[in-house]
């Protein structure tokens, strides 16, 4: 399955947890670390969770296994880490913080509507 798939199969993952905010930045043109990141927030700690759970089962039934996890139950900041996808679930604030938008700004940002 292409990275963009994947990248779509998380969105949709994230949509159905209610998931706020979910883009897709392009970055195999400017990294070699992944194709895509997805980013989305959340509201509190079990809905990040049940985000991060909801993306790995999606995933995981598309034949693909998450190479690293960083982040556990308390985190306000997960990242998983899928080889060509990397997926970002924040808080709000975290998301704020960290701003990979501008960070990430040579990439092409998608929303996730248009994958």
């Amino acid at each position: 399955m292409d990275s963009k798939k994947l990248a779509k199969l998380a969105c949709d993952a994230l949509a159905e947890k209610k998931a706020g905010d979910v883009k897709v930045i392009d970055i195999k043109n400017i990294s070699v670390i992944a194709d895509y990141f997805v980013l989305a927030s959340g509201d509190n700690q079990n809905q990040l969770q049940a985000m991060r759970e909801a993306v790995d089962e999606t995933l995981y039934k598309a034949g693909v296994s998450v190479k690293q996890v960083e982040g556990n139950a308390n985190s306000t900041w997960i990242l998983m880490d899928y080889g060509d996808i990397v997926v970002h679930i924040f808080s709000e604030e975290d998301r704020s913080f960290y701003d990979l938008e501008r960070i990430w700004r040579d990439g092409i940002i998608i929303d996730a509507a248009e994958l």
